[in-house]
């Protein structure tokens, strides 16, 4: 009895060994299960290390897709410049042509790239108003011809006429174009583009910056946009775009997809800034986007804000 009673204490023994070695592990793993906050901090680490991704394959697709957008652009440019051909006699007609071609060439290469896309703020999308954007890559350009209304007249460098497709079809639009290098001939244009906007009761769309990001991050504004809203008394609507930089560098033929995010801020009312005050205003807008764009696109110092009152 007693070896019976023993064996049967051993095999207890060994059967509740046994059953602690296979839950144990799974006890311990039930309790180290992370919170769905550090899921939710965890996933952007997996976005982003997708996003980066420079095998043959995703790059192959990347080709092909900028091929396609190259391919589209052709075709669209095609159709409006001979639209606008006929149109020549009327400037504001070929204006409000050149935001059409711009909603239908911006959303149709947007599709093509297949970035995933966010937009906030549609309800100040429709203001006539002078619209400004934060710029760090060639995206934000299909972005803005998107998105901005009709009726909305563009100021960039003059270098921009040279762009293939592009820069032709911004001509042909009527848009401005100003020579940065020449103070007295970009004066000129900005009072050209406010006699422009009181004639026609147009919008602007301009990159207060000036030029593109190369890292992403905000750079000082320069006193342009400013100036306009003075001479024109139209509100400021910001435009915050995210993750562009991340989805085609500067200097890369490689498009990742990259999740994008547009947001319309309420508009800023100018009708009573002054001259006196111009580098206040910058400051003021410089740091509403710096409050709401990402850590990663903030300037790397808060010196930035002061230095762009000196450009």
């Amino acid at each position: 009895m007693e070896n019976s009673a023993s064996g049967s204490f051993l095999r207890n023994r060994r059967l509740e060994s046994f059953l602690e070695t296979k839950s144990g592990p799974n006890v311990r793993e039930t309790q180290k299960i992370p919170s769905k906050q550090v899921i939710t901090r965890q996933r952007p680490n997996k976005t982003h290390a997708f996003v980066d991704d420079d095998g043959w394959i995703p790059t192959l697709i990347s080709c092909v897709r900028i091929v396609t957008c190259f391919l589209a652009m052709m075709v669209t440019t095609f159709i409006w410049a001979t639209i606008m051909l006929m149109l020549l006699p009327w400037p504001s007609q070929r204006i409000r042509q050149g935001n059409i071609y711009g909603h239908v060439t911006g959303r149709l290469l947007m599709w093509i790239l297949g970035n995933p896309l966010k937009i906030e703020g549609t309800e100040f999308s429709n203001e006539r108003a002078i619209y400004i954007c934060n710029h760090a890559s060639p995206i934000d350009i299909f972005l803005i011809m998107w998105l901005t209304p009709t009726g909305t007249v563009g100021i960039a460098k003059k270098e921009i006429i040279w762009y293939p497709l592009f820069g032709q079809l911004y001509v042909l639009a009527n848009h401005l174009w100003i020579d940065r290098s020449d103070p007295r001939a970009a004066i000129k244009s900005m009072k050209k583009a406010v006699q422009a906007v009181k004639k026609h009761g147009l919008s602007l769309i301009i990159f207060p910056e000036g030029t593109r990001s190369k890292n992403g991050r905000l750079l000082p504004f320069k006193k342009g946009f400013v100036h306009l809203a003075i001479e024109s008394g139209l509100p400021i609507v910001p435009i915050i775009l995210t993750g562009t930089h991340l989805a085609w560098r500067k200097g890369s033929l490689h498009v990742r997809p990259a999740p994008i995010a547009v947001k319309y801020l309420p508009p800023i009312k100018t009708d009573s800034w002054t001259a006196d005050n111009i580098n206040d205003y910058i400051k003021m807008v410089h740091d509403i986007y710096v409050e709401n764009l990402p850590e990663a696109q903030k300037p790397i110092s808060t010196d930035d804000t002061k230095n762009s009152s000196r450009s």
